[in-house]
This record gives structure tokens, C-alpha cells and sequence, in this order.
């Protein structure tokens, strides 16, 4: 069995590890911070009125399945999860309201609130979404990047008509709803793997089907929980994690990635090395040849995030709820650079995501902890340093805008930037997920196995994409990978 070294202890890295220590390799993982979990982050805040304890990155959970299947070939237990319905309230531009549902109640919904042809306009699409699903799980989240197999020569002609590549998901939404407020709906989902809806490949309609039809989930105590569990399931392995312990670069023996350099300079030799890092700053920085990453540089939306605490409750607010601006394009004008050759620019009407969760376990009696992400662009372009103060004032101006003013009601606010979540997880640009999803090609990230022999990638930047299920499943890939040798 061999000596594999993982390089960051986020959710794909220490998948990847407790898998490979199932197997009976011997496995250490080098993390820089002081906790594991990488951008499944957590921040906690000690007030007169009690604790508030926030996610700062991922807060759905999706396919519990492929958690569940984690947790048992590994040996460990399952997961706390509670449903949620709403899994998302949608508030549009014209004060309407839809919550999204599993399966067909969630057409019944939009009959409900928007019409019968709306409804019916999206069952046509779903049906298409579950073949687009069942093309994606079988030829691409499941397997490794195969060129052949990625340009179309292994696939079924059906499963090329509902991928449709070529055709971008506004073209999609378009094409198949002529509802306004749907079509805004969809198009959100491009943003989960940080892409502009107007370029990214329609095969992302794969994202709201697993989203539906297969649930949203919370985990009791906030997701951040996740990575207790992965870390637990890899000690009870023999895996050994070193946290506040930075890799200065990957060593190379020959042609062949030969273990990790710290940054006190000590060496730690290994037969294989996981790599858990963003993949443009693993090309780029970690190898002592950097290899060429042009394609990894479009970089994907990042998130600008304020945590609030609030006095009292809010009524009205879900777990998840979505407050649309009445402009979606300008907002991904401001945020890709697109608008008349401009540069990236902080969103001065932005689409607004929160998550309150009932919960006891993350904030005082009498209190609600505020997630509140809005889109940003990656830090570079934008100097989040200077522009954070005055944007988080923004921010909160639209809540109230938008019928949600909690700012006479503010215990505290506390504001994460895309240069925060640069200088936290190495991902440059501060972007969540690496490389955005855009063109032909944006279903095709970097590949899980590297040009340099016995160097393999996981995680969010990385072949399958991003989000905690996609995710853990580059974990499985890497792992069949280095067990076929």
C-alpha cells in the first residue's frame, strides 16, 4: 500500500483521505489553518446575549446519498440532516413569492402562484432537466475526465440532445419558459458554480434537478458540522492531520511528484500526493516547474458575505430565501466586466441570498444569525479591502429595499470579502469555485489526475465541479484512481 500526502484538509481532501485510509494506505493530511473544512468555513461569535455560530461557506446540502455512501464504505455513521421545505423562497422583483419543493409539488406551487402555463411550461422543462441529470451522473460526475468520453464519442445521441452543447441555460430558460420569474429562477443556478447564466453551458440545468428531486438538507448545528464528521471518520482511520501546517510545494523526484515541502522547509516523502487546493494556485505555485494554467484564469464569481446578529424574529424569512433584483443582467455586468468593456465593479443592485436557520444550536433565545451573500467579483479587479465597509452598507440597504430592514435591530454585523476568503483558502481571486463554468466547455474543469505522475486533485476546482456533493465525488474518483494504480 502506498504513503499518500493530502494537501488541505477542506471536504475533498478529507474524503479522499478517509477512503484511501479504508483501503490501507497510510495517509497525513497538511492543513495551513488552525481547523479543518476548508470553505465549508465557520466563524462563531461571543456576545452579552450568547453565541452566534455561522457557515461562511457552503449552507445546502444536497444528495445525501452521496454522503451516506462516503460515511459507509468508510465505516462511520450517518449524518444528522433535517429536510427543508421551503428549500428556497424566492422573492421577485414584483413582490411575489415561490417556494421551491421537491418533485411535482413544486410545479403545483408555481400553478399556485404564477399559472397553470407556467406550470406546465416548467414540467416540460423538468422532464428534460431528468434526462440532462441522468447524462450528467452517468458520463460525467461519476467518472473520471476522458477525453473520448467528453466529446461526445461514448455518448448515447439521446444524452447529447439534453445536454444541447453548445446552447447556453438562458437559452434554455428561454426557449422553454415564458414566465419572467422562472426563467430568473433558473438562470440563479448558474451562479452555483460561479458562471454568468448568459454564458454558462445549459447541461447546468443538471444543478436544480438534483436540487429538487432529490431534496435540500440541513445539518443540526450548521454544515460546518460536516467537516467534524470527516475528520473524525479519518482519525478513527489512522489518518494523520496536521492543522496550522502549510505546504511551501509539492516535490518532484525525476518526472514523478515524490511528497510536500513545508513552508519551515521540512520534507515529507510520499508515494502519492492529493492535492485539496485550488487548481490554478496548485499549477501555478505549488510545483517547482509551474505548468501552464491560461485556461484556469477566468476566474469564477466570488462572494461578498455579511453575518448578522439580530434582535427578535423576522417574519417572512425562510431557511434559504432569495431576493431578485429587477436588472439580473446589470448584476452580471458588474460582476464579470461585461457591460461596455468595463472592469469588474461591486453589484450596486444585487441579488440577495440568506439563510436564517431555526436552530438553537447557532444563536441565543430571542436571536436570528444572518447569512447574507450577495455575488462579487473576485478580488483583484475589485479592492475588497477598501470597498467592503461601504458595500456592506449597501447591502443592508437593499434588505430593507426589499421589505427585510434589520438594521435597527443589528446586535452586530461582521463582513467577509473575496480577499478574506483569498488570504483563508489560497483560492486566487478570493473565487468560490476556481474556474468559472463558462463556454462549450464549461462542464470540463481540470482533470482529477495531473501531467505530473502520482499527483492527483481534488475538490471544488476540479473535475466533477463544485458544491459538497460534487465534491466528495472527486474524492471518490481520486481514490479509484490511485487504486487502479
Amino acid at each position: 500500500m502506498a504513503t499518500v500526502t493530502v494537501v488541505g484538509a477542506g471536504v475533498g481532501g478529507l474524503s479522499a483521505a478517509a477512503r484511501l485510509a479504508a483501503a490501507g494506505h497510510r495517509v497525513s493530511v497538511f492543513e495551513q489553518a488552525a481547523t479543518v473544512g476548508g470553505k465549508l468555513g465557520r466563524h462563531e461569535r461571543e456576545t452579552a446575549a450568547g453565541t452566534f455560530r455561522f457557515d461562511t461557506g457552503p449552507s445546502l446540502f444536497t444528495l445525501p446519498q452521496v454522503a451516506a455512501e462516503l460515511f459507509a464504505s468508510t465505516g462511520g455513521g450517518g449524518l444528522d440532516l433535517v429536510p427543508l421545505d421551503p428549500i428556497v423562497r424566492h422573492r421577485f422583483p414584483d413582490g411575489s413569492t415561490l417556494d421551491s419543493t421537491g418533485g411535482d409539488a413544486f410545479a403545483e406551487r408555481i400553478a399556485a402562484a404564477f399559472g397553470a402555463e407556467a406550470a406546465a411550461d416548467w414540467r416540460r422543462l423538468w422532464r428534460r432537466a431528468g434526462r440532462v441529470w441522468a447524462a450528467s451522473w452517468r458520463h460525467v460526475l461519476t467518472s473520471p475526465v476522458d477525453p473520448l468520453r467528453m466529446a461526445g464519442l461514448a455518448w448515447r445521441l439521446g444524452d447529447l440532445a439534453a445536454i444541447a452543447p453548445g446552447r447556453t441555460l438562458r437559452g434554455l430558460g428561454r426557449t422553454h419558459l415564458r414566465d419572467p420569474r422562472l426563467r430568473m429562477l433558473l438562470e440563479r443556478y448558474a451562479t452555483y458554480t460561479g458562471a454568468d447564466p448568459r454564458r454558462a453551458p445549459a447541461a447546468l440545468l443538471a444543478i436544480p434537478y438534483a436540487e429538487l428531486a432529490f431534496g435540500g438538507w440541513y445539518l443540526r448545528g450548521g454544515l460546518g458540522t460536516l467537516a467534524d464528521a470527516l475528520l473524525e471518520r479519518c482519525e478513527s482511520l489512522g489518518v494523520r492531520v496536521h492543522t496550522g501546517t502549510a505546504v511551501r510545494s509539492i516535490a518532484v523526484a525525476g518526472s514523478r511528484a515524490a511528497g510536500v515541502v513545508l513552508d519551515d522547509g521540512a520534507e515529507i516523502a510520499a508515494d502519492v500526493v492529493v492535492a485539496n487546493a485550488d487548481a490554478l494556485h496548485v499549477y501555478r505555485d505549488l510545483l517547482p516547474s509551474p505548468r501552464p494554467a491560461r485556461r484556469l484564469a477566468a476566474r469564477s464569481l466570488g462572494g461578498f458575505v455579511l453575518l448578522l446578529g439580530v434582535r427578535g424574529r423576522t417574519p417572512g424569512i425562510a431557511h434559504h430565501t432569495v431576493l431578485f433584483p429587477r436588472d439580473y443582467d446589470a448584476e452580471f455586468d458588474a460582476v464579470f466586466g461585461t457591460a461596455r468593456g468595463a472592469g469588474p465593479v461591486p453589484v450596486a443592485d444585487p441579488a440577495v441570498f440568506v439563510t436564517v436557520a431555526d436552530d438553537p444550536l447557532v444563536r441565543p433565545d430571542g436571536y436570528e444569525a444572518w447569512f447574507v451573500l450577495v455575488n462579487a467579483a473576485p478580488q483583484g479587479p475589485v479592492d475588497w479591502r477598501s470597498a467592503g465597509p461601504g458595500h456592506a452598507d449597501r447591502v443592508l440597504e437593499v434588505l430593507a429595499e426589499r421589505g427585510f430592514d434589520v438594521r435597527d435591530r443589528l446586535l452586530f454585523r461582521h463582513v467577509l470579502t473575496p480577499a478574506d476568503l483569498e488570504a483563508a483558502t489560497r483560492s486566487p481571486g478570493g473565487a468560490i469555485y476556481g474556474t468559472a463554468s463558462h463556454g462549450l466547455g464549461g462542464m470540463l474543469r481540470p482533470p482529477n489526475r495531473a501531467p505530473v505522475p502520482g499527483l492527483f486533485l481534488v475538490g471544488g476546482s476540479v473535475h466533477p465541479g463544485g458544491g459538497l456533493p460534487l465534491v466528495m465525488l472527486s474524492a471518490k474518483i481520486v481514490a479509484d484512481l490511485i487504486g487502479a494504480g
